[in-house]
């Protein structure tokens, strides 16, 4: 037999668990602002989804699904992107979004059942998130071709959670990112489950990263909870598709410290001793140490920052929780340039019910 192809799989970290360096770190890493302006983003997704926590248990807020563990990744993958790059998340990358421009307030309406949420005042071409789940992969090729189509320097990001690259609809964008060298990259939050479904039991596969092969596309794994590794990943995978090289895949490993989303229990399936191990790799706090011993953060710093991260986001609370409802016929207002016949009745129905007035 004749060896015909042979693939490798790297992994890549610059901090240990206790943020001890590993591995060069990036120059951005040693330029004394970029590491404390992603420091204080994952802090303040993690105070955020804590507050969006406790509006869901008390009634004022939808189901929501917590970043616990994975601040890292949305951050350093947004922190890398240009400003007219396009970001298509999934429902678990609001730290992203927030990154890009999208207040607090715009989440908490999207989260709150208000689509008025997703009509963001900055990052205005970002797509909302993409609760159905590897769809949105197809949809970020159709925008990387679109942007190799017109000769942009732009790039696509796409991501997903593990359990999406187990859906067709992944297989079959990683196949037309391939074909079509389209400047798009597949970022994998892989939090070791699928809801309650763990990633040994939704894949042989060694690795996601290697799911990349079969399209021709290069796939590498990163540590999710470093976030310098992440960001130095994904300005790597930026880069070669800017340059006219195509897509790639980016495996993240982490591990999902919370419920799936305010609707899950995870203790009737997670193993509590795994759980325990896995705060020992958390981002925030690796971070934190790296930080502190280069003498680049204190303890007034922390208080401060705690300070003004909770005091925006009782801003945005206060703004969220004194929004006006939309008019019930807003559910049909913006379906059709002309409302069809058959649901004009509907929507003077809808109105006469809500004022309650006649509407037999």
């Amino acid at each position: 037999m004749t060896n015909v192809a042979s693939f490798t799989i790297q992994h890549h970290r610059c901090l240990d668990p206790a943020g001890k360096v590993v591995s060069a770190l990036p120059s951005f890493a040693e330029d004394g602002t970029t590491l404390p302006s992603l420091y204080r983003e994952m802090v303040r997704l993690r105070r955020f989804d804590a507050k969006a926590v406790v509006l869901q248990r008390t009634g004022r807020l939808g189901t929501y699904a917590v970043a616990l563990g994975q601040e890292a990744i949305p951050i350093g993958v947004a922190s890398a992107m240009r400003p007219d790059d396009i970001l298509l998340p999934s429902y678990r990358d609001g730290g992203a979004l927030m990154w890009r421009g999208v207040t607090m307030e715009e989440l908490l309406l999207y989260w709150g059942g208000d689509e008025r949420g997703s009509d963001f005042s900055a990052s205005r071409e970002d797509f909302p998130f993409s609760v159905p789940v590897a769809s949105h992969c197809l949809h970020a090729v159709g925008v990387a071709y679109a942007m190799k189509q017109r000769h942009e320097p732009r790039v696509a990001v796409c991501m997903i959670g593990d359990g999406a690259t187990s859906n067709g609809a992944f297989y079959e964008a990683i196949n037309c990112a391939g074909v079509w060298q389209v400047p798009v990259v597949f970022v994998i939050s892989n939090n070791q489950w699928a809801i309650s479904v763990p990633r040994t039991a939704q894949t042989a596969s060694a690795t996601l990263a290697q799911k990349a092969i079969a399209a021709g596309l290069p796939g590498m794994q990163v540590d999710g909870n470093d976030v310098i590794a992440v960001r130095e990943g994904m300005e790597q995978a930026l880069e070669r598709a800017r340059q006219g090289e195509g897509a790639s895949v980016i495996e993240a490993l982490t591990y999902r410290l919370g419920d799936h989303t305010t609707a899950d229990d995870a203790s009737r399936y997670r193993d509590p001793d795994a759980l325990k191990a896995a705060w020992v790799e958390e981002p925030i706090a690796r971070l934190r140490a790296f930080l502190v011993e280069a003498g680049s953060w204190s303890e007034a710093d922390e208080k401060k920052l705690i300070g003004e991260v909770d005091s925006e986001i009782e801003g945005a609370v206060e703004r969220y929780l004194a929004t006006p409802p939309q008019p019930v016929e807003a559910m049909f207002d913006f379906l059709y340039a002309e409302l069809p016949r058959s649901l004009q009745g509907q929507r003077q129905a809808a109105i006469d019910a809500a004022s309650g007035g006649d509407h037999g």
